[in-house]
C-alpha cells in the first residue's frame, strides 16, 4: 500500500493483513488521513445518496405511515450498533483475541451499514417484482444490487463505486452463488441470493482470485462461506429484524397478547411463565416491550462466540480463520419471533395489500421505462422524455438489451417509497403533478 498509514494500522491490528486492506483499484491510503482503511470504507458509505434515500424504504411498514416506525435507515443503524456491540464482547470474551489482535469494530460497522443500501422501494415485494421484470436479463436481488452499487454506482461521478477494500467488499458478500450457477442448478431463474452473472469477477477479486472447492457448490454451501464480518453482520440483522421489528409490530397493534397466544396455540409452540413468548406476552401487557427488546438484545449479543476453522481460506486471512457461533436456544428463540412476525404481521392483508399496490406501481413503471428506453419504442406515437435527463443519456450510450434493462432498473431500485409513488402519480394520475415538482 502506499501513503503508510494503511500499512501502519495494518500491522498494528494484527488481525488484518495487506490482503485484507487492498482496494482493487490498487489505491492505498491518502498520504496525511489519520483514518484506517476500514474507517474511510464506513465514511464513504454514510455520504453516499444511497445511504440517505434508506430514510424513506420500506422495513415492515410503509415509511411516512408514522413517524416512530422503522424504516431501511433506522434499521441499517440498529444493526450496525448491535454488529459492534457483538465486537466488543467478542474482544472481551475470546481467549485468542487482543485489542492488537481482533476483528475490526469500523468493518463490521461498514458492512451492517451497507448490508441494505441495495433495496428497492416497497421492501420484500419491491425486490420480488424487479426480479421478475428482469428475469430474462439476469435477475435483480437486493443484495447483488449492494455489491454493484459499491463498485460501480456510488460515490464517483464517473460511475466508478466507492473503490472498497477487499475485507469491507467480501464483508457484504451474504451470498456467493451467481444467477447463472443457480439457474443451471435448479432448472429455472432463481428467486433471491445470488449476485449477477456480471458480478463474478468481484467475487473472485474478494475471494483473492481462489477457487471455489468442489464441497461448496452453488446454493446454501457456497452462500454459507462467509467471512467472520459478514456472519456477524447476519447475526445482528437477525437480531434487529427479530427482536426490532416485533416493537413496531407492537405498536402498529399486529401483535397483541391475545394474537401471540392464538398464533402460539396454532403452532403448539410454549407459552409458559419461563418461555420467550411468555415474556413478550407480558412486556406487551405492561407496556414494556423497549425494555423486552434492550434485554433480549443484550442476550443475543452474548449468545455469538467465535472458534477456528480451516477451509481453502482461512491460511490467507484470519477473517476465514475463525468462525461465529451463536448459542442453540438463542437461535431458536430468534426463529420463533421471525416466525411470529413473518405469519401474523407480513402475511396479514393489511400489509399484502399495500405490497400488491406498491408491485403495482412498480409494474406500470418498468413498463413504461421498458418500452421507451430499453426497446427504443414511441408510446403514442411520441418519444417522450419521462427519466431525467441524466439517466436517460446514460441509457443511450449503452448497445445492449440488457445493458439498458440494468440501467432502468437501477433508476427504479434507487427510488425511495415516496419518489416511486410520486413519480406514478406524475405519469398516470390527471390530476396530479405540476411544472414545479420535477425533482424528487
Amino acid at each position: 500500500m502506499s501513503g503508510g498509514r494503511g500499512h501502519q494500522w495494518a500491522v498494528r491490528n494484527r488481525f488484518y493483513q495487506e490482503f485484507d486492506v487492498e482496494r482493487s483499484s490498487g489505491a492505498g491510503t491518502e498520504k496525511g488521513d489519520f483514518r484506517s482503511p476500514f474507517q474511510v470504507d464506513r465514511d464513504r458509505v454514510l455520504h453516499t445518496t444511497a445511504f440517505r434515500r434508506l430514510q424513506n424504504k420500506t422495513q415492515v411498514f410503509w415509511s411516512g405511515e408514522y413517524d416512530f416506525y422503522r424504516t431501511r435507515l433506522t434499521h441499517s443503524l440498529e444493526v450496525a450498533q448491535i454488529g459492534r456491540s457483538i465486537c466488543a464482547w467478542l474482544l472481551a470474551s475470546t481467549e485468542d483475541f487482543s485489542p492488537d489482535h481482533t476483528i475490526d469494530a469500523d468493518l463490521v460497522e461498514a458492512v451492517c451499514l451497507s448490508h441494505d443500501l441495495g433495496h428497492p422501494p416497497f421492501g420484500h415485494a419491491g425486490e420480488r417484482s424487479l426480479n421478475h421484470f428482469m428475469a430474462p436479463h439476469g435477475g435483480f436481488e437486493g443484495n447483488a444490487q449492494t455489491l454493484r452499487l459499491l463498485t460501480e454506482r456510488i460515490f464517483s461521478q464517473r460511475r466508478t463505486g466507492m473503490d472498497p477494500s477487499r475485507a469491507f467488499l467480501d464483508g457484504v458478500l451474504k451470498y456467493k452463488s451467481t444467477w447463472g450457477d443457480l439457474g443451471k442448478a435448479g432448472g429455472k431463474a432463481p428467486a433471491n441470493h445470488f449476485v449477477y452473472d456480471e458480478q463474478n469477477h468481484y467475487l473472485r477479486w474478494a475471494l483473492g482470485e481462489q477457487e471455489f472447492p468442489p464441497e461448496l457448490a452453488p446454493g446454501k454451501g457456497r452462500d454459507g462461506f462467509k467471512s467472520v464480518e459478514c456472519q456477524v453482520m447476519d447475526w445482528a440483522d437477525d437480531t434487529a429484524y427479530s427482536l426490532n421489528d416485533l416493537a413496531d409490530s407492537v405498536r402498529a397493534g399486529f401483535l397483541t397478547g391475545e394474537s401471540v397466544r392464538s398464533w402460539a396455540e396454532k403452532r403448539e409452540v410454549e407459552t409458559g411463565a419461563e418461555s420467550p413468548l411468555g415474556d413478550l406476552i407480558r412486556a406487551i401487557s405492561r407496556g414494556r416491550i423497549d425494555s423486552f427488546v434492550g434485554h433480549r438484545i443484550g442476550l443475543y449479543v452474548k449468545a455469538a462466540r467465535v472458534e477456528e476453522d480451516s477451509n481453502f481460506l482461512s491460511g490467507r486471512s484470519n477473517r476465514y480463520r475463525y468462525r461465529i457461533v451463536v448459542d442453540e436456544e438463542r437461535q431458536a428463540e430468534s426463529e420463533v419471533f421471525k416466525r411470529l412476525a413473518f405469519e401474523v404481521v407480513f402475511l396479514s392483508p393489511q400489509l399484502k395489500q399495500l405490497e400488491h399496490k406498491g408491485s403495482l406501481m412498480l409494474r406500470r413503471l418498468w413498463e413504461l421505462f421498458h418500452r421507451r428506453y430499453v426497446e427504443g419504442r414511441a408510446i403514442d406515437g411520441q418519444m417522450f422524455q419521462v427519466l431525467p435527463a441524466e439517466q436517460a443519456e446514460e441509457i443511450e450510450r449503452v448497445e445492449t438489451v440488457g445493458e439498458r434493462a440494468r440501467l432502468v432498473c437501477d433508476f427504479l431500485a434507487g427510488m425511495t417509497d415516496g419518489y416511486a409513488v410520486r413519480m406514478y402519480q406524475r405519469l398516470f394520475s390527471p390530476g396530479f403533478g405540476s411544472i414545479g415538482d420535477l425533482v424528487g
